[in-house]
């Protein structure tokens, strides 16, 4: 198994999948500044996504680059356009330049759908996001499709699990957003993440945008409860019921069928 680069490996995501990727066999460098420890079997390379002379040690002979470092819990849209869009873009000149072989992994998110949308979030929608978040990630995807490196781009939605108190924020963000009690989130679990980068990492959707999803999208309302909280229901219409529900169709028929299929499961497993 090649070595592989990993971006953002103290967030929620990474922080999950490096162990699992090393438990698998891959010989992993994870990107890192200021000399923050990384897990055991996991080489450390120091570099700036904002500073792209420094990312040529950390992207020369690998044979995949997983990027998932992204800025998204700050009210600084400046600074999310920099970090997710220009520190994208300067891993790709670097992978251009040091690593024109590697297959590049860009991880993105379900918000790159119209709020409007009238049927759940497909690959092939139009993409129409209202903040800056999801727009840094749909320009990120667009460089990426047109850099000439072999890609695949995945958008994950509500991600959970694995002791990363996510669903356990998810009713202070509720309340934030005003979201409706019936609104329905598509959701997947750090271990489904795990599973379709490594079918990434074989190839298995090179050239192709992918959403991931569980089988079991649940209301807010439900997942509120799940976390331990309760909010006010509602009778209401719902203006728009698509909103964070995505097609998980596409990665069905290319071969990924998630384990821990509804957040049901993950709580009576133990898996939160």
């Amino acid at each position: 198994m090649g070595k592989i680069l990993v971006t953002g490996v103290t967030g929620l995501v990474g922080a999950r999948l490096l162990p699992r990727l090393v438990e698998a066999g891959w010989d992993c460098r994870a990107l890192v500044r200021g000399g923050k420890d990384v897990p055991a079997g996991v080489t450390a390379v120091e570099g700036d996504l904002l500073d792209v002379e420094s990312l040529a040690p950390a992207v020369k002979g690998v044979s995949a680059i997983i990027h998932l470092a992204a800025v998204f819990r700050t009210q600084d849209p400046d600074l999310i356009w920099k970090s997710n869009r220009e520190g994208t873009r300067n891993l790709i000149i670097a992978a251009q330049t040091h690593a024109p072989e590697a297959r590049f992994i860009l991880a993105s998110t379900a918000h790159v759908y119209n709020a409007t949308s009238p049927h759940p979030g497909r690959e092939d929608d139009a993409v129409d996001p209202q903040h800056a978040y999801p727009a840094s990630k749909a320009a990120a995807e667009q460089d990426l499709r047109e850099s000439g490196l072999t890609w695949a781009v995945l958008r994950f939605p509500f991600v959970y699990g694995d002791g990363d108190g996510h669903l356990e924020m998810l009713p202070k963000h509720a309340v934030a957003q005003q979201l409706h009690p019936a609104m329905r989130m598509s959701t997947i679990h750090h271990r489904d993440i795990a599973g379709a980068v490594s079918m990434a990492l074989a190839g298995t959707l090179d050239g192709r945008i992918v959403n991931l999803s569980d089988e079991g999208p649940l209301s807010v309302y439900e997942l509120v409860k799940l976390a331990g909280a309760s909010m006010e229901s509602s009778s209401e219409p719902l203006q728009n019921p698509w909103y964070l529900h995505v097609d998980g169709s596409l990665a069905r028929r290319l071969g990924f069928q998630p384990t821990v299929r509804t957040v049901y499961q993950a709580v009576q497993e133990n898996l939160l």
